[in-house]
């Protein structure tokens, strides 16, 4: 696959985005409530490599925004711009991402609320990547 026709900018803002949504998602909005779920620690929590970790969360982003991108050149039979993006997101959301975490959180026997905190990332996740996105095109 050739990716030299690809926007590396708006990608790379796309990634980006979605480190800052979970730092807002997963700190002051509903961080102490995932943690909990979690049964992590604040020693836990502390004891983390974070360094490796946001480099691997971004390394994920950048592939989801990569492919993203190239779902929406694809769908643009839904329109153009921002808001066709975002739908487009979080249409991919709905249909890959909440099943695939509900499967997998029935079998773990996780909590609804912490299904709901972590699929509801994920979409606005998709919305926000597919509207800047979108905005590009």
């Amino acid at each position: 696959m050739d990716f030299s026709g690809f926007n590396w900018p708006e990608v790379l803002l796309a990634a980006l985005s979605a480190l800052a949504l979970g730092a807002l998602w997963y700190g002051p909005l509903l961080g102490k409530r995932w943690q909990a779920l979690n049964q992590l620690s604040d020693e836990q929590i502390s004891h983390a490599n974070m360094k490796l970790i946001f480099a691997a969360a971004f390394v994920l982003n950048l592939f989801l925004a990569l492919f993203l991108s190239l779902f929406i050149e694809i769908a643009m039979m839904m329109g153009s711009g921002a808001a066709a993006g975002a739908a487009f997101g979080v249409f991919l959301g709905l249909v890959f991402v909440a099943p695939t975490f509900g499967v997998n959180y029935l079998f773990a026997r996780r909590p609804l609320q912490l299904y709901l905190i972590d699929a509801g990332y994920q979409l606005l996740q998709l919305a926000l990547m597919g509207a800047i996105l979108g905005a590009w095109v």
